[in-house]
Formats: C-alpha cells, structure tokens, sequence
C-alpha cells in the first residue's frame, strides 16, 4: 500500500482528510502534537497515532493538514528527514506561493484546494444538501497543481486528491499562480468581500424598516435566480428594469480599478498578509 503520513490529523481538516483516507488504498499514518487531537482521533475514528519519526519511515507521501501559517514551519521541520522522491502534499497555495516550503531538489510538492460544493447542483439527499464545505457527502470539483517533480509523480497527486477530497466530480489541474488568483483573489478578496457587502446590506434594510426575514427571503432567493442567469445555469434575460440598475449600481459600489486585486503584486501582498 502506499503510505500517508497525515500531518495535523487531529484538527478540524485533518480529522475530515483522515476519514476519507480510511477505507482507501492508501496506508494513513496520523500525527498530532495536541493531547485533544489525538484523543480525538481515537474516539472518532479508531486511530492511534504515529510519532514523527515512524510516520516518515518508508512515507511514500506526507499530507500537511496545518494551518497557512505553520506551514513553513512543519515542513522545514521535516524535509530533511524525507527520502528522495517523497511526495509533500500541501492543501492551499498560499504557503507555496510565498516561498514557505524548504528547497529541496529530489522531492516531489503537490498543490491541491477544493472548490466546495457548488451553488447549483443535482444533489438530492439531505445529507448532502448540509454538506456546504465538502468531503463529506456532497460532490464538489478539485484543483491541484504539481509545483516540482517529475510529471509521472502528478497522477498519484492527484488520485490522493480525489481520496481526501471526495465526493469529487471534475479535478482540473491548474499552476500554483493560477491557484493563488483563484485562492485568495477569486474566492476571498472578490467573493467573500462581496457576499460580506450583500449582508450588510441586508442589515441595512432591515435598519431601514423591513422585517428580517422578509428581507433575507427576499435576497436569497433573488441570489438563486440572478445568479442562475448570470452564470448561464438557465437561458433568461433581464429586464430593462435590472439592467438599468446594474449600470447605475456598479460603478456606485466598485472602484474603476477593483481588478487590480488580480495583478501579481496585489495576490502576493494578500498572501504575505495571511502566511
């Protein structure tokens, strides 16, 4: 079996990385440093975890679970306990964007980010229905990128991936920039600041008036049906009524320069601010 050295498996990430592992081909060899993380890996899921020292033995990839910030720290802690040819699988692009991960020729380091269960979507159970991170019982897409190593080392990458990540539909592979643009600049700076905004301004008309509910309902629902015509989920139009207030509301809500979010300087500077 090829072996997995799970890194922070007892945390909120890599207990649910640690669940999808189980069952699988792969052989899961946790490690966590909290007394709380180990127990709980033990009560929930029946695993006993490893020292440093002997997960690495004969590890034919090691999953850092560890947050953004620790990243640089475990891996420098690690590297040179790898033998040639190990896999370092690190699950968001900010840490290997800025330059976190230790140099090491002869190692292999793999990308890999969910893109979370989408908005629009045929899943029918309820269980699913909640599962609004993924990697539970929703089906989301995945996007990984093979930073160094040999190009035959990008399918096992990716087959860890589809395990940790799963239920997985599409898995598309992407560079580390093009990641970092997706990841904090599509999803955080844009999206999130947005919906951010959209809260506010719920709250706002509720301020102005208008029952709570009423004006979450509204809003809601009206995310569903825009967003479907926006992003071509149904054929429709809108009404000269709507177009009208999107010319008059984007340049009274967006600066003329917002895309600068994307251009390089702007995405590294958001990753130095969080790693």
């Amino acid at each position: 079996m090829t072996s997995i050295a799970l890194f922070g498996a007892g945390g909120k990430m890599g207990t649910r990385l640690a669940r999808n592992l189980i069952g699988s081909r792969f052989d899961i060899r946790p490690v966590e440093v909290s007394d709380a993380g180990r127990a709980r890996l033990q009560a929930d899921l029946g695993l006993t975890c490893f020292s440093v020292e002997d997960a690495l033995d004969g590890a034919d990839v090691v999953v850092l679970a560890v947050p953004d910030t620790a990243i640089g720290k475990v891996a420098s802690g690690i590297v040179d306990k790898l033998a040639p040819g190990t896999m370092v699988v690190v699950l968001d692009a900010a840490a290997p964007f800025a330059g976190h991960l230790p140099e090491r020729a002869d190692i292999t380091y793999f990308v890999t980010h969910p893109c979370h269960p989408p908005i629009f979507n045929d899943e029918t159970e309820m269980a699913a229905k909640k599962d609004h991170f993924g990697g539970i019982a929703a089906k989301q897409h995945i996007v990984s990128a093979l930073m160094q190593g040999p190009e035959e080392h990008y399918a096992l990458g990716e087959e860890v991936a589809k395990t940790i990540w799963a239920p997985v539909m599409r898995s598309h592979r992407v560079t580390v920039e093009q990641m970092a643009i997706l990841e904090p600049g599509l999803s955080e700076t844009v999206c999130a600041s947005l919906l951010v905004v959209m809260s506010q301004a719920l709250d706002e008309c509720v301020k102005r008036g208008v029952p709570e509910q009423a004006a979450r309902d509204f809003l809601l629902g009206h995310m569903n049906v825009l967003g479907a015509v926006i992003f071509k989920e149904v054929e429709g139009v809108f009404s000269d009524a709507c177009n009208k207030a999107i010319e008059f509301g984007i340049p009274a809500l967006m600066r003329d320069d917002w895309k600068n979010v994307f251009e390089p300087q702007e995405i590294a500077e958001s990753i130095r601010r969080i790693t």
